[in-house]
């Protein structure tokens, strides 16, 4: 897997989760890999973008606005979500942003 994502020709959409974690790291890690496996599986998932050095940043890319509100009613995920509401995370942002542009080597 890169770690830069291969995203097509804009438009598409981003949703950013930023992050800051608790202390309670039990299940975290699996779960975290088991949400990404199950993302790819997701109709309209274009790749993923993750970093962690005190605040946390996943991007997920996705072409379409159907597709993000599939994967946030996904029950496993919605279960996810919960934990990570009562366990994983001190707080925690999620943004949805419309890619009009990209560009790179």
């Amino acid at each position: 897997m890169s770690l830069i994502a291969k995203t097509p020709e804009p438009p598409y959409y981003a949703v950013v989760f930023t992050s800051i974690r608790t202390e309670d790291n039990d299940g975290y890690e699996q779960m975290a890999n088991n949400m990404a496996e199950l993302a790819a599986k997701q109709s309209g998932f274009l790749g993923v973008e993750s970093a962690r050095e005190g605040v946390g940043i996943t991007v997920s890319y996705w072409s379409d606005l159907e597709s993000i509100k599939s994967w946030k009613a996904n029950v496993e995920h919605q279960e996810a979500q919960r934990l990570g509401r009562e366990r994983w995370y001190s707080s925690f942002k999620t943004r949805v942003s419309k890619v009009e542009r990209d560009y790179g080597i």
